[in-house]
């Protein structure tokens, strides 16, 4: 069944996702604790499960990708501005991996960015540099390599968002990647 998945929450196992890589509204619910009844209080105006949960991401590998080199993309939405983020993507090591550069959807120089050699993995990560904002909205951050000639299967592929909202909220999504290219972000 291409298209969907499995994603793992911290401290709550593996749980389902779209297409897009999100958890389905119902895991995302349980997730947290709360009840499924809940998702009727928030169509019928409720917002305190979208207050929670400003930011969901997702991971897949860019469409344009070739049988010699990929770009992984890290998508994801915040309905919050944020004063602190870090991104982090962890490429695993199949055949050939090498990184070739990276890119972001904010501003280049609000940002540092590290690659560093791990064993079984190149590791891109983003980190807002202070006093610098991320405004609310649909965020990419993509790292590039060189692999085997070949489709390479990406499902070995780990991403990390860290964020703080400007009202002090803090969130985390994790996530992995389908085995190869896909339609990218968050729905």
């Amino acid at each position: 069944m291409r298209g969907w998945g499995r994603r793992r929450l911290p401290g709550r196992g593996v749980r389902r996702v779209g297409a897009d890589g999100v958890p389905l509204e119902e895991e995302l619910l349980e997730a947290h604790g709360e009840r499924v009844a809940d998702a009727q209080h928030q169509q019928q105006g409720d917002h305190r499960a979208q207050r929670r949960n400003f930011l969901r991401g997702g991971g897949a590998v860019d469409p344009h990708s070739n049988r010699y080199w990929a770009q992984s993309n890290v998508t994801f939405d915040t309905a919050a501005a944020l004063t602190a983020l870090t991104v982090e993507l962890r490429v695993a090591r199949t055949g050939g991996v090498a990184s070739t550069g990276h890119w972001r959807t904010p501003p280049a120089e609000h940002f540092t960015v590290s690659v560093r050699e791990e064993p079984g993995a190149p590791v891109y990560t983003w980190t807002l540099g202070a006093g610098r904002t991320v405004p609310a909205g649909r965020h990419v951050f993509a790292g590039q390599y060189n692999h085997a000639e070949g489709d390479r299967d990406a499902r070995g592929d780990r991403f990390t968002v860290i964020a703080v909202g400007a009202d002090g909220r803090s969130a985390t999504v994790t996530g992995d990647f389908p085995a190869g290219p896909a339609a990218t972000g968050p729905s």
